[in-house]
């Protein structure tokens, strides 16, 4: 009886020692409001081998949000591949020969989704459906189901949907209409999935994508196809983040640009570069750029056409400075290397006006 007429007293007492511990103007552990204050946000990119495999447009674009300063960020995925040029967080959802459908179908997502706990998804996946040939009304039904799926996981989710690139594969002569077909349902279809509280963005992939010129086979983005997809996908994200100064020229209403290196030939003592600096805004042209090449040890640059080169700086020619609002231009150097033949390790920094 005695001991229980006590354990108010105890409890009271030690109480007042946690308050004093804490120091003054302190209440304890952080809320946990606080702490998710201070997290990153989670970015998932989910699709399939233009998302993945590798995807470097993931690359450029983790760069520019970088470089404008855009850095309490997380990619987040299961999956994580780093044979891009530039330095990135890797982790992604690109699965390289999937169908949404399927992906919708199988249920695969919702285990993503666990293991990731994205924010924001960044959602470039239909390309196989649509080579298979099926029909725009299960493909949205897929998307629809796959929104679902993603708002179960977080009610506030962000989703940057896109309007899918061009692919014209010599195995597929119906592909590229296809594709247009069931890009024009998709804004339709987000108008009518979208909520305040878990908005879904339609991001115009297709416009001023030539499969042709962009890609290496008709479906696989090259390094111009790269840039001009981190070029598009950037305004949407960034919009969805802590926004940056207005002048900032990473800031998607001002001129700002990204550079992505290509090896196109390497031989023993070394090898042919290209350059493509796209415009990162999507309503201004830039008036002249500047890119700074990072070079491996023992590389110097030779020769530079397409643009004027002091050094490892390479500004414009006078007819190539101008660059509409979310398009690209590019240069070509040759590189002398000591190093053993192999892709050089070429990093690309560019900067407008």
């Amino acid at each position: 009886m005695r001991s229980s007429r006590h354990r108010p007293l105890l409890a009271t007492f030690l109480a007042a020692l946690v308050v004093v511990a804490a120091g003054p103007g302190l209440t304890g552990a952080p809320s946990a409001a606080a702490s998710a204050a201070a997290a990153p946000v989670r970015i998932m990119p989910l699709g399939d081998s233009i998302t993945g495999s590798p995807g470097c447009w993931r690359s450029l674009l983790w760069n520019q949000l970088q470089n404008a300063g855009y850095t309490d960020i997380d990619f987040v995925g299961t999956l994580n591949a780093q044979s891009c040029a530039l330095t990135h967080d890797a982790d992604n959802e690109g699965h390289g020969g999937f169908q949404a459908t399927a992906t919708a179908d199988q249920n695969l997502l919702p285990g993503w989704l666990a293991a990731t706990r994205p924010d924001i998804v960044v959602m470039h996946f239909g390309t196989n459906d649509v080579w298979s040939s099926i029909a725009p009304d299960t493909l949205l039904a897929a998307y629809t189901k796959l929104v679902g799926q993603m708002r179960a996981a977080n009610p506030s989710m962000k989703v940057l949907v896109a309007q899918l690139i061009p692919i014209n594969p010599s195995s597929c002569a119906e592909c590229a209409a296809r594709t247009v077909a069931f890009n024009q349902r998709i804004p339709a279809w987000a108008q009518g999935i979208t909520t305040a509280q878990s908005p879904v963005t339609v991001v115009d992939q297709w416009t001023g994508f030539d499969s042709a010129t962009d890609t290496y086979d008709g479906v696989h983005p090259n390094a111009s196809g790269d840039a001009k997809m981190a070029a598009r996908w950037y305004p949407a994200l960034s919009s969805l983040l802590t926004p940056g100064d207005p002048g900032d020229p990473g800031d998607p209403g001002s001129g700002g640009c990204s550079a992505a290196f290509r090896a196109v030939s390497v031989w023993q003592d070394g090898y042919q570069g290209e350059v493509t600096v796209t415009n990162t805004s999507s309503t201004a042209a830039i008036s002249s750029w500047t890119v700074n090449l990072t070079l491996p040890a023992g590389s110097r640059v030779t020769q530079v056409w397409n643009g004027a080169q002091t050094g490892t700086t390479v500004r414009n020619a006078g007819w190539n400075g101008t660059v509409p609002a979310g398009a690209s231009t590019t240069f070509g150097f040759l590189a002398s290397t000591s190093a053993a033949a192999g892709t050089p390790s070429v990093t690309a920094a560019c900067s407008a006006s």
